[in-house]
C-alpha cells in the first residue's frame, strides 16, 4: 500500500500550548514509517511545519502521491503529546485541504488516544489510533476489517467502535531512524539549548519511551506510560548517522531520562552536545559528572513544589527534601552548562519563599522558572480527580476550566488564549 505521513503546517495563534513553537523532527512519523516500509509498504513522510509548506501545498503533494491512506499527527511531535495544543483546528486544516485525495484517513496523537470520539467528530477522519502509533499502523495497513485492528476508534453504523485501550509498542528493538539531508539542514533549531548559539544542525532522537512514576499533572495515561529502554546499538546508528549529516546537538525527548552508565559511556567522545529532560532526585553526584563528560549541556529538571507535602499531593514520590534537591541542582551545574528547576504553581506554595530559593539557586547558575499554572489535560490523572473519565467533551471542559482559574498563563503566551470553541470554529463543519 502507498501509505503517507503528515505533519500539518502548525500554526499556534490563540492556543494555551506551552511547547516549543519551533519545528522539530516528526518521531512518531520517523517510526511509522520505518516500521511500515520493513512491512513492504511505499511511504511518503510529509512534515509540512519543518519545511515551510502551506496546508494546501501538503495536500497537493500527498494527492500527487495517490496513497490508499493517509496519516495525519494532531500533534508538532512526540515530545510534546504531553502537552499538545487542546485545539484541532490546524489537522482538520489540512485534512480539509486534502478532501477525498488521501484515501483512508487516519489521526493519530493524544486526542484520539484519549477521546476517540470527539477526535472523530472535530477532524471528519475515518479512524483514530489510540495510543502510540506505528505498530497500530502497521496492522491497520494490513488488514482488510477494522474490526481486527487493535488500539482504533472508527464509525460503524451511524455510532462509534472502540477495539481496545491505548497501544504501547514494543520500541526496545525500534530500528535507527534515518532522516532526509534537507529536513536535517533545515532543523537549525537546538531545543532548550541556551549555553551557545547553534552551530551545525541540532535533531531529536529518542532513546526510552514511557515514565515509571505516575505525577498527578502529567498527561501521559493514554500513551506513552510504561517505561521502555531501546536497544544501544540501533540508538547508536542513528545518533551516527545524524552526526553524519552534520547535527551538532541532540535532545532526547524521553518522559524521564533515566541515568545510563552504558549510553552514557558511548556517547562521550563522539564529539556531541545533548539535552534532557528528567528528575534530579534520580541521579547521585558521581552520575551527574559522568552526564556532563559525555557532552550535556541542557538539563531540564522537574521539582514542580518547593514543599514535600507539594510534592507528595503531586505524588512525585519524591525521597528528597528541598535541601537536597536544591544541592543536587547545584552540584549538576559544576558539570552541565545550562540547568534548570521546573515549577509548577501549587496550592499551599509560599509566594516569597519561591522567589527566595529561585535566588538562591540563580546565584549558583541554575535557572528556576515562575511557578506556570496546569492545564488539566484529559491523559493527566489531575482530569480524572475533577471529573473521572474523559468523555467527548473533557478538552472543552479542560480548557473552560482553565481559562476561568488562571489570569497568568506561560511565559511564551503574551496574549489570552481563545476558548476552545473559537479555535475549533471550523470543526464544527
Amino acid at each position: 500500500m502507498r501509505i503517507a505521513l503528515v505533519n500539518p503546517a502548525w500554526d499556534f495563534a490563540g492556543s494555551i500550548y506551552f511547547g516549543c513553537r519551533a519545528p522539530h523532527l516528526p518521531l512518531e512519523l520517523g517510526c511509522a514509517k520505518v516500521l511500515l516500509e520493513r512491512a513492504g509498504h511505499e511511504v511518503l513522510m510529509l512534515d509540512a511545519h519543518l519545511c515551510g509548506l502551506s496546508q494546501a501545498e501538503a495536500a497537493d503533494q500527498v494527492a500527487a502521491f495517490a496513497p490508499g491512506m493517509t496519516v495525519v499527527t494532531t500533534a508538532p511531535t512526540y515530545l510534546f503529546w504531553r502537552c499538545a495544543p487542546p485545539e484541532l483546528r490546524i489537522p482538520r486544516a489540512f485534512l480539509d485541504a486534502l478532501g477525498d485525495r488521501g484515501g483512508r484517513t487516519v489521526a493519530v496523537g493524544p486526542h484520539g488516544s484519549a477521546t476517540p470520539g470527539a477526535t472523530l467528530r472535530k477532524l471528519g477522519c475515518d479512524v483514530a489510533v489510540r495510543g502510540e502509533c506505528e505498530e497500530v499502523l502497521v496492522a491497520l495497513a494490513q488488514a482488510e476489517d477494522l474490526a481486527r485492528v487493535p488500539s482504533i476508534a472508527f464509525g460503524r453504523d451511524a455510532g462509534l467502535q472502540v477495539t481496545g485501550g491505548p497501544a504501547a509498542a514494543r520500541f526496545t528493538d525500534l530500528p535507527a531512524l534515518h532522516w532526509p539531508d534537507d529536513w536535517v539542514a533545515r532543523h537549525a533549531h537546538h531545543h532548550h539549548r541556551f549555553d551557545a548559539e547553534p552551530e551545525g544542525p541540532g535533531a531529536e532522537v529518542e532513546a526510552s519511551r514511557g515514565c515509571p512514576y505516575h505525577c498527578t499533572f502529567c498527561a501521559k495515561i493514554d500513551f506513552r506510560d510504561r517505561y521502555r529502554r531501546r536497544d544501544l546499538a540501533p540508538l547508536l546508528e542513528e545518533i551516527d548517522a545524524l552526526r553524519a549529516q552534520g547535527v551538532t546537538y541532540l535532545y532526547f525527548i524521553d518522559e524521564i531520562f533515566l541515568p545510563d552508565r552504558a549510553l552514557l559511556e558511548a556517547l562521550t567522545g563522539r564529539g556531541l552536545r545533548f539535552g534532557v529532560q528528567t528528575r534530579i532526585d534520580l541521579w547521585k553526584p558521581e552520575m551527574l559528572e559522568r552526564l556532563g563528560r559525555a557532552g550535556c549541556v541542557s538539563i531540564e529538571a522537574g521539582v514542580e513544589s518547593l514543599t514535600e507535602s507539594g510534592r507528595a499531593a503531586l505524588d512525585k514520590a519524591c525521597r528528597m527534601d528541598t535541601d537536597s534537591l536544591t544541592e543536587r541542582l547545584l552540584h549538576a551545574r559544576r558539570f552541565v552548562p545550562f540547568v534548570q528547576a521546573n515549577l509548577i504553581r501549587v496550592e499551599g506554595d509560599d509566594a516569597a519563599q519561591v522567589a527566595e530559593w529561585r535566588a538562591t539557586l540563580q546565584r549558583g547558575g541554575v535557572w528556576a522558572n515562575d511557578p506556570v499554572p496546569l492545564y488539566p489535560y484529559p491523559s493527566s490523572p489531575d482530569y480524572r480527580r475533577l471529573w473521572g473519565e474523559p468523555d467527548d467533551q473533557a478538552w472543552e471542559r479542560a480548557h473552560a476550566h482553565y481559562l476561568a482559574a488562571f489570569d497568568a498563563f506561560s511565559d511564551i503566551q503574551e496574549d489570552r488564549p481563545l476558548p476552545l470553541p473559537a479555535l475549533e470554529a471550523a470543526c464544527a463543519r
